[in-house]
């Protein structure tokens, strides 16, 4: 009953993440109409119709704060990023994901991580399936492998799972609307200016409709991993 959105921003709420800002592309007024009337869809109303007063009865609410941005539909990952630069003024790092993954890994763990390793991006690294480019994660830099054998290494096996740390210096690296965030990460990464926080735990993204029905299989069972909150 709920879009994946407020799944994402539940996980980062569990770690006092409450300022977001989405990147919205392609139906983008679709976001804007549920945030703007989010107590509408999430709890009950009384509609005095006579006076023209709406009241809705709620005993909790999520502390966000929701800033909803058109990036353009036709807009590469990169330059969606550079467009809410605005909105970033004045802040030394964010956190930065895609709007269809779910994990169950500790965000303010890896941002400690991410501020004591002083480099300009962190990706959080799950365990590799075969959807993906694998990545070989070294003590100072990160190998894209790009096969499809899963090692039992611990080197091996791993690829990026979104959920990244960001300094503000990276905007710096994005041209315009055409840049993609894969080459902002290769670069910083030849830069050896990357580094993965490896997650051993649950991580999965809603990219097919049997993702998502064993995603709602997963919520309705109560057992949803990625509901750390």
């Amino acid at each position: 009953g709920k879009p994946i959105l407020w799944h994402i921003m539940k996980i980062y709420s569990a770690y006092g993440i409450n300022d977001f800002i989405i990147c919205a592309g392609y139906k983008g007024n679709v976001i804007k109409e549920y945030f703007v009337n989010y107590f509408l869809h999430n709890y009950d109303v009384t509609v005095d119709l006579k006076k023209g007063v709406v009241e809705y009865h709620y005993k909790e609410v999520e502390p966000w704060r929701v800033t909803v941005v058109d990036t353009g539909e036709d807009t590469e990952t990169g330059g969606r990023l550079r467009r809410v630069r605005e909105y970033l003024e004045g802040e030394e790092l964010f956190c930065l994901t895609y709007g269809d993954c779910l994990c169950n890994a500790n965000i303010r763990e890896e941002i400690e991580f991410h501020k004591k390793h002083g480099k300009l991006l962190t990706a959080l690294a799950p365990k590799y399936t075969m959807r993906y480019t694998e990545w070989k994660i070294l003590e100072n830099k990160v190998e894209f492998i790009g096969s499809s054998i899963i090692s039992s290494s611990e080197e091996r096996g791993w690829f990026c799972g979104g959920f990244f740390v960001v300094s503000a210096q990276v905007l710096d690296l994005i041209e315009g609307d055409a840049t993609d965030w894969n080459k902002v990460i290769f670069e910083l990464n030849s830069a050896n200016q990357l580094r993965a926080f490896k997650h051993k735990g649950f991580w999965y993204s809603l990219e097919t409709l049997k993702d998502k029905i064993y995603l709602e299989e997963l919520w309705n069972s109560g057992k949803a991993p990625w509901k750390v909150w």
